[in-house]
C-alpha cells in the first residue's frame, strides 16, 4: 500500500471496519479464477493485503501465502488469519527489495491505486521481476481519471481500462482477463472498478 500519511492513518483507525466491509464466507469469481489459474501448493504475495480477507482464502485452498501493507493495523488485522504470514511493508520496499521468480502469483487487489500514477511502472517492473515464467498478476483498481482523496482522506489514482491494460503490457505482462463493477467502498460511496489478470510474458 501507499506511504500517504493520511491514507495511512484512515485504514490504521478503521481496519476492523474495512475488515467487516471485505469479510467474505468464500472466494468470490475473481479470486477463485486466480487460484484456479495458479500450480497446486503456488507460492504467492497479496501486495497490499488489508485485513488479509483474501489472503486467508487463499490460504485454505492450498496456496503458501505471504502478504504486505503499509499499515501496521491492517497486517495484524491479516496474520490473525490461518495460514498467512503477513509484515508491514510498502511499495517502495517492495520495489527496493527485488525479489527475482519468488512467486507463482501476486495479488494487488485495490490496493496499487493508493500509489503515485508516476510510481506504478516501476512497481509493475517489480511485480514482473518477482514472478516466476507464466507467473499470474491480479490487479483492481477504481475507473476514472486524475487522482483525488475520498471523503475518508485516502488518496486515490483512477485508471481507464485501457490505460491499465497498455501499462501491463509495458511490462511484459499480458492481460488474460478482464472484469469490471461498481460496489460501495469503506465511505459508502459507490465507485466503478476494473479487474485485470495477467500473465508473466
Amino acid at each position: 500500500m501507499s506511504g500517504d500519511p493520511e491514507t495511512l492513518r484512515v485504514y490504521d483507525a478503521r481496519a476492523a471496519d474495512y475488515a467487516r466491509v471485505t469479510a467474505t464466507q468464500a472466494p468470490d469469481p475473481i479470486l477463485s479464477e486466480f487460484i484456479a489459474a495458479l500450480p497446486s501448493g503456488a507460492r504467492v504475495l497479496d501486495l497490499g493485503c488489508g485485513p488479509g480477507t483474501d489472503a486467508g482464502h487463499m490460504a485454505a485452498s492450498g496456496l503458501q501465502v505471504e502478504a504486505l501493507d503499509a499499515s501496521a493495523a491492517m497486517v495484524a488485522q491479516a496474520n490473525a488469519r490461518t495460514g498467512v504470514r503477513a509484515r508491514q511493508a510498502d511499495f517502495d520496499t517492495f520495489v527496493a527489495e527485488g525479489h527475482s521468480a519468488a512467486y507463482h502469483g501476486v495479488w494487488a487487489n485495490f490496493s496499487l491505486l493508493h500509489a503515485p500514477r508516476a510510481a506504478l511502472p516501476g512497481i509493475l517492473t517489480a511485480i514482473h521481476t518477482a514472478l516466476r515464467p507464466s507467473g499470474q498478476v491480479h490487479i483492481a483498481v477504481k475507473t476514472g481519471h486524475g487522482s483525488a482523496r475520498d471523503s475518508l482522506g485516502r488518496i486515490y489514482t483512477y485508471y481507464q481500462p485501457q490505460d491499465l491494460s497498455d501499462l501491463l503490457r509495458a511490462t511484459g505482462l499480458v492481460p488474460q482477463s478482464q472484469v469490471t463493477g461498481r460496489d460501495p467502498g469503506l465511505d459508502g460511496v459507490m465507485a466503478e472498478w476494473i479487474a485485470i489478470r495477467a500473465q508473466r510474458g
